[in-house]
């Protein structure tokens, strides 16, 4: 499998459709010749570019990652304090819900695990350890410095606001609601800041 950054510009444009797809419609709601009507393409270049849809998708999810890595370090370096990152974080998924009322590429994917190739699963679930762990790191800080309540393990809480954001996109679309990721989060938010 290529790696998300050897890819042509023309393999570029094929992910971001399918990432587009597997927000909308998840793994199995899309197949190559969706992403080469979109793309304007022939589906034959599709396989070019990566011979099964599970490398495609695969690729997809190493980029939505990274993605999402260099996001938690820039919200490192704008804010200080747990309370303000973990905000900055929910803002990351509102981002994604204001579009259409897209889903996190992962959550999405994380509803079909038990159905996806090995290949995909194990880059999803790679995506939440990412987060968890960062989302872990940032909680203890907040709990040591009394900013956030310590009446839970500081993974545990991770774990909840994770599950919190993932769910409010999923909630939000089915009743097709403006509330997102960020009222969700802030609400969240007020029970575990001191």
């Amino acid at each position: 499998m290529k790696h998300f950054s050897e890819i042509s510009p023309m393999a570029e444009r094929v992910l971001d459709v399918a990432e587009v797809l597997v927000q909308q419609q998840g793994y199995s709601g899309f197949s190559y010749d969706d992403v080469a009507r979109q793309v304007g393409i022939k589906k034959p270049s599709i396989h070019h570019h990566f011979p099964k849809k599970e490398e495609l998708v695969a690729v997809l999810v190493q980029r939505y990652t990274h993605r999402f890595r260099a996001a938690l370090l820039g919200i490192e370096g704008q804010h200080a304090k747990a309370p303000e990152r973990l905000i900055a974080y929910a803002a990351l998924f509102e981002g994604t819900f204001v579009k259409d009322r897209r889903l996190c590429v992962c959550g999405m994917l994380g509803a079909e695990a038990d159905s996806l190739p090995g290949l995909v699963a194990g880059e999803v679930e790679r995506f939440f350890k990412v987060n968890i762990d960062w989302l872990t790191l940032v909680v203890a800080d907040g709990q040591r410095a009394a900013l956030v309540s310590a009446q839970c393990a500081a993974e545990v809480l991770a774990e909840a606001f994770l599950c919190a954001l993932e769910g409010s996109m999923v909630v939000g679309r089915g009743m097709r609601s403006s509330r997102g990721p960020a009222d969700v989060g802030k609400t969240f938010l007020s029970t575990v800041l001191s």
